[in-house]
């Protein structure tokens, strides 16, 4: 198995690509205006601001706006006002705040303490030994990690597989099925085979858009034999030791829980319409600016001409990347369009 490894380190926002045989497993996305308090790993003090016995958990004032919750385990015992060290273990993601693990009593203010690891040693744990890739082919690795990302499914000739992986408020759901196509076989030994197939792609894009929760994949065919298909199901999901896999039912669905790690890409990229974040807008300028300047070094001058109120946002990180580097407001060019030019 091959390992590739890319660090894009751009002002205002780094990105981390781990790609496998040539497919992306991972990409992170760290902004430098995010919530230290809130990223995966981060350790905080905090204070107790409200006990749910309901939720079995409490409430935990961070700092930021948004309160972490602390799940209670075993005979935890907390009260409101202590003061208590947390660990994140879960990102924020639909307006909830992030997921803590409490290490024990503290003292002071909310605050950080630690903050969480960086893209950079995220990566060493990934891919051990592995030296990454920077510069240009870094850049074009983040884009095309988050272009697959946002594939809801694919296509393989060589088994007929048709994938669709579709993720709602309750769970994902994973469609395996059999297209057919010239010399595709529906066959037990081809449903088999197209079923490992799936469930690896599915485990795949599934850690690519940094998604968890429960799954719950529709197997091609029915009366499956439950050994294999669990096999092949901790093989493509099992590198999470948290995981926790349901057996085959009768209809032909396998069911899994996976934990929940990050904030799912799309969130991370996108508001609650959908649409590019203002923020986000303003990083792929920066983005865009930089590949056009590291591309041709022998240009004295490269100008990214795009809405004026994305270049209000730009404007402080185009900064940062150097005389060459300049900015032009265009008010007839929609947001979230720009133009580089050698001007």
């Amino acid at each position: 198995m091959s390992i590739e490894v890319f660090l894009d380190d751009t002002p205002g926002e780094v990105r981390g690509v781990v790609a496998r045989d040539g497919r992306f497993e991972h990409l992170l996305i760290q902004r430098e205006d995010g919530v230290a308090e809130h990223r995966l790993g981060a350790r905080c003090v905090g204070r107790i601001a409200e006990v749910h016995p309901g939720l079995k958990g409490a409430f935990v004032d961070l700092g930021p706006i948004v309160h972490g919750f602390l799940p209670f385990r075993g005979q935890d015992r907390l009260a409101v006002g202590q003061k208590v060290e947390v660990e994140v273990t879960a990102e924020p993601r639909e307006g909830k705040g992030p997921t803590l693990r409490l290490i024990g009593a503290w003292e002071g203010a909310p605050r950080l303490l630690a903050p969480g690891p960086t893209a950079a040693e995220i990566l060493s744990r990934l891919a051990p030994g592995v030296e990454p890739v920077t510069g240009l082919a870094a850049i074009q690795a983040g884009w095309d990690a988050e272009e697959e990302a946002g594939w809801p499914g694919e296509l393989f000739p060589d088994t007929g597989l048709d994938l669709m992986v579709q993720r709602t408020r309750a769970l994902i759901a994973v469609d395996l099925d059999l297209a057919p196509a010239p010399g595709v076989s529906f066959g037990a030994p081809a449903r088999t085979r197209a079923n490992r197939q799936g469930l690896h792609a599915a485990a795949r894009l599934i850690r690519l858009k940094s998604w968890g929760g429960l799954v719950a994949i529709d197997l091609i065919g029915t009366g499956q034999d439950g050994d294999v298909v669990m096999a092949a199901a901790k093989q493509a999901f099992g590198g999470d030791p948290d995981a926790v896999f349901g057996p085959v039912n009768r209809f032909g669905v396998l069911q899994l829980a996976l934990p929940w790690r990050r904030t799912p890409l799309e969130e991370v990229l996108n508001g609650p319409d959908r649409l590019r974040r203002p923020g986000q807008r303003a990083q792929d300028i920066v983005r865009g600016l930089r590949f056009a300047l590291l591309s041709d070094t022998t240009i004295p001058r490269i100008t990214a001409r795009a809405a004026s109120a994305d270049v209000a946002l730009a404007a402080p990180l185009v900064a940062r990347l150097g005389p060459r580097a300049h900015l032009e407001g265009d008010p007839a060019m929609a947001p979230g369009a720009f133009v580089i030019e050698d001007r």
